[in-house]
């Protein structure tokens, strides 16, 4: 069964998106800041990380800017899942290391396929 860690400090989304996934048939670990994802990703090598892009403390471009660059997590694939339609905000998540970049309201299917094509 494959992991994916949720990062996401909306509990509205973080419940939605843990939900299909579990529906899916996946493992998953939610975190509701981007600070704690580096020591957990380490931790839990999970098969996919989702990342929201607007949260307190260090934001998502930040997050998977670390985890692109560090030898233990940078073969984990980041999908950021965010509010920020422009595109240069997915010019500049792609940049950081993200695999894909989805915009919300994101539905079950899209967020599904998007995981299953990250994993492989």
């Amino acid at each position: 069964m494959a992991t994916v860690l949720i990062v996401e400090d909306s509990p509205t989304d973080q419940h939605h998106f843990k939900t299909v996934l579990e529906k899916g048939g996946y493992q998953v670990e939610t975190l509701d800041d981007g600070s704690r994802c580096l020591e957990r990703t380490r931790e839990l090598k999970p098969d996919a990380v989702l990342m929201d892009v607007v949260m307190p403390g260090m934001n998502g471009f930040e997050a998977t800017r670390q985890l692109a660059r560090d030898s233990e997590t940078a073969n984990i694939p980041v999908i950021m899942i965010t509010t920020k339609d422009q595109e240069t905000d997915k010019v500049w998540g792609l940049r950081q290391g993200a695999r894909d970049y989805l915009t919300k309201p994101v539905g079950e299917k899209d967020l599904t396929e998007a995981i299953r094509k990250a994993i492989g």
